[in-house]
């Protein structure tokens, strides 16, 4: 019995210590990640615009966003609503390469609750999600 109270303890300990963490990181914090696509800007475009169609081909998709600014093929700003341990937004840029285009995402990101930024910072990364929406993305226009 001694042993249970004991890792209580340290569970305990261990969570106070990832909220001080956390409460000492900033709130906002600002990440990119690029992807090659070999699809013309105009379809990768329709692709990420379509919010309504993220389910079909993102499994990641979790947050509700809504879209603030839309410049067809070249630029998508989408940002997070409703409340959540999360906000800020998405700009997504489009730009024609030589064997198609490269969507640039840049996230300008809010993580409200210390424990969930000190796991942003420290075991996720700031650029897990954007990772994983670029792979899906390049999958479904394959």
């Amino acid at each position: 019995m001694i042993w249970a109270v004991r890792m209580l303890a340290v569970l305990i300990a261990l969570a106070g210590v990832v909220a001080l963490v956390g409460w000492m990181l900033p709130i906002k914090h600002e990440a990119s990640r690029s992807a090659e696509f070999s699809r013309p800007p105009d379809m990768v475009y329709d692709l990420v615009s379509n919010l309504d169609s993220y389910p079909a081909w993102w499994p990641g998709n979790a947050a509700k966003v809504a879209v603030v600014e839309r410049s067809p093929p070249s630029r998508l700003v989408t940002q997070i609503v409703g409340e959540t341990a999360f906000g800020g937004q998405w700009v997504m840029e489009i730009v024609a390469t030589a064997h198609g285009s490269r969507l640039t995402i840049t996230e300008r990101g809010e993580i409200y609750n210390p424990i969930f930024r000190a796991l942003a910072k420290f075991v996720f990364g700031y650029t897990s999600t954007m990772e994983s929406f670029l792979a899906a993305a390049q999958q479904r226009l394959t």
